[in-house]
This record gives structure tokens, sequence and C-alpha cells, in this order.
């Protein structure tokens, strides 16, 4: 069969193949601790009930017809009152894009902007970035960030790579890292785009900012800062990515949104009106209605991010308490999100059966046969193999779990020669 260049050339999801492999043990009876996909296990993180309830009345009150291409009206005015209240943004309805969670957004974003060939710069690791740049076909710059500015970008960083650039695409708190920006980080990156597109001739692209903050909730002890509260003058060249996924542990409900300036957020409307990538009508009806009590909301979010955060608390104590006993191990403080960042540095050992552990793929494979661990090595967000980091998600694993899994990564890195 012959098919398009595009389709011969994609490259599969790098974390759905680690899915294989720990469904495939789990199908012979083994139980692992699964921290690998962005998700929740809705049995240890359900939605919020009235939530729930919402969107069963929506479906008894008959909310089953096409939604409006840009979202139903009563969604975007929540969604602006919710920009007013909790970011000090001020977006109209017209600039604000519903959609089925935030992929098709973001998609949105690329074809709405980007031209074959274009410069998109991300940092790496980032989330599906290098992806968004082959379906696009723009010339990714992957720009590689260390632990030392806990992996997110600087304007030192980014400076070499933004002349002549289309898109720069950021995300705060980060995945895969649950890192996050401070405000003198985006402050100095934000100066550095406005100096960029000053240096622009006139009808010459401007350099967008992509703000992926579908984390922005998620957050433990630092404050969310985004780029057009810092710079306001930036706000026709910032489209924002943001939905319900992430905060209310609703990643299948599939209501996300964007907001920008309403000439990119039009274009990207009609190009979703194409592919047909709306939001369910019933839930985004629902969610109007619960977002927009705030009491109620910030009840949820109290408890839900107490929950998250014991996880990855216990995570990270797990980690620091086998690098005080020499195990070459190490884990970065969570920030925000549902992600720790961990050190497992073991390329270069061999197993008992003589197996030499070639890069971080290796190594997390013995993870899950040996200690019935599953991570995601960095190498799936844009790095290569031979770093030895990886995303650890919690939300798939109950507490106990996490605790339980300790002693057998312990018993397994013991092995190693």
């Amino acid at each position: 069969m012959s098919v398009s260049v595009l389709a011969k050339s994609l490259i599969g999801s790098e974390i759905i193949k680690i899915g294989h492999e720990v469904n495939e043990l789990k199908s012979k009876g083994a139980k692992i601790a699964n921290l690998t996909i962005g998700d929740f296990d809705p049995s240890i993180f359900p939605i919020p009930s009235e939530l729930k309830d919402e969107i069963v009345n929506a479906y008894n009150e008959h909310h089953t017809n096409y939604p409006p291409a840009d979202g139903v009206l009563s969604l975007r005015k929540t969604i602006s009152g919710i920009l007013k209240d909790r970011y000090e943004l001020d977006f109209n309805t017209d600039e604000i894009l519903v959609s089925g969670g935030s992929r098709p957004l973001i998609y949105a974003t690329y074809l709405a902007l980007v031209d074959p060939g274009d410069k998109v710069i991300y940092p790496a690791p980032s989330w599906n970035n290098n992806h968004y740049c082959h379906l696009s076909s723009a010339e990714g710059i992957a720009v590689e960030t260390t632990a030392e500015t806990n992996f997110m970008p600087t304007a030192e960083l980014l400076r070499p790579y933004v002349k002549g650039a289309t898109l720069l695409a950021l995300c705060s708190p980060l995945n895969p890292t649950g890192t996050m920006f401070s405000k003198e980080q985006l402050e100095e990156i934000c100066d550095l785009v406005i100096e960029e597109n000053k240096s622009r001739a006139a009808g010459e692209k401007p350099l967008y900012i992509m703000y992926d903050q579908i984390y922005s909730l998620l957050t433990f002890g630092k404050e969310h800062i985004n780029p057009v509260s810092l710079r306001p003058e930036l706000r026709d060249h910032v489209i924002y990515i943001d939905g319900i996924s992430k905060c209310l542990a609703a990643t299948g409900v599939r209501v996300g949104w964007g907001f920008g300036p309403a000439e990119v957020v039009s274009k990207m409307k009609a190009l979703l009106t194409h592919i047909g990538a709306w939001a369910p009508k019933a839930e985004q009806v629902a969610v109007a209605k619960y977002f927009a009590d705030k009491e109620l909301v910030d009840q949820f979010m109290t408890s839900f991010k107490e929950q998250i955060q014991e996880s990855l608390n216990a995570l990270y104590v797990g980690f620091q308490q086998l690098k005080s006993e020499g195990f070459a191990v190490d884990a970065i403080v969570p920030m925000g999100a549902i992600y720790l960042t961990l050190k497992i540095d073991y390329i270069g050992k061999t197993t008992e059966s003589g197996d030499l552990l070639k890069d971080s793929t290796d190594v997390n494979s013995y993870l899950i046969k040996e200690a019935l661990a599953a991570f995601v090595p960095f190498s799936c967000f844009g790095t290569d193999e031979t770093k030895s980091w990886f995303r650890a998600s919690v939300g798939g694993c109950s507490l106990e779990d996490i605790n339980e899994m300790i002693p057998r990564i312990k018993a397994a890195l013991s092995k190693l020669k």
C-alpha cells in the first residue's frame, strides 16, 4: 500500500511503546508501579463529583448537538472571568477557542503560524514539540537545557536561535520535569522576544510565543507566571494553551481552551472547524457551570493538590534516601504538575545476566523487569539516550504503590555491576 510521505515518516509515541512493555508484564500477573503516562487513575484521582453531576445533567437536558465552532458562549464567558480573576489577563470571548482537550489547540497554533521550513524553537526536554514540528514541516530547533536551571530554558540559551524564528514553544509547569519558570527567567525571555520583534522589518512575520500552562493550577509553593502579565506589550504575540484535563483530573472529559490575539484565534478556529476537534457540548455546558463557582473549584483543588504533592514528596524523599545510601540517583524538588524529575545514573552498568545497559532505554527496561517500576526516559522528550534523567508521573499510582516501589528499586540497582 502506498501512503503519503508524511505518513511514512511518522514517529509513534515513545511513551506508548513503554506502555506496551508494561502491559505485557501486567498480562502475566505482574503488579507494576506505572509512573509513565501523564494521566490519572480515576479510582485514585476521580474528577470532582459536582462536575460529574453537571455533565450528567447536561446530557439529560439534551445538550447533544454540535457546539459552536469556538465553544459554547457560556463556557467562553466563564473562561474570560477565570483569566481575569486568577491570572489578571483580559481576553474577550472572541479571543478564546474551546476544543477537545489541548492537543488540537497546540496543533492549530502550529498550523496557523508556521509555514514549511519556518524555525520553531523549543526546549529539550519538552512534550511533543518535535512531533508537531514534523507534522507542520517546520525546522525544529531543540535547545538542550540542564539540571542547573531545573531544565527550564533561559534567555541566554535561546538567544542564538531567535533570529528569524516564527514560534517559541514554552510550558510552565513543564512536562516532563514538573519544574517552573522563575519570574526573572521568564522576564528575560519575554524581553528577548520583544527585542527580536523590534528588529524585524515591516511586513516580516513576528516571533510568537506558544505558552502551554495546562498545569498552572497545580503548583506547590511556587507562583505561576505568564508572559503577558509580565510584559503586556506581548499580548498580540502570545497564544496560550490551557484547560481542565490536569487541574481537575479530567483528561477524558476533553475540554481545553486556547486564547490569544483574535486574528490568530480566528484562524485556529477555522482550522479546527475542518478537523471537527470540538469538545462535546454537554461537557462544555457542565464545565461552564462548575468552573464559574470559584469556591467549589478551590475546595476541590486544595484536597487534590495535597494528594498529588504527598505522592510527589514520597517519591522525592525515597530517591533522596537512596542517594544518601550511595546509590547514583537524584531528584529535583517538585514544583508543579504531576511529575518528578529523577536521575538514575546507571548507563554502562551490567546486569547479573551479563547484559550491558547501553542507554537510558535499557536502564528503564531493566527497572520495569527487575523492580516492577516504569518511568519515561528524557530521550522520549527530545534529549539523547545518553542522559540519565527520567520523568515519573504520579497520577496513575497510589501512595502505597510508590512507597512499596522504593525498596524494589534499591534491590534492583544493588544487583548492577
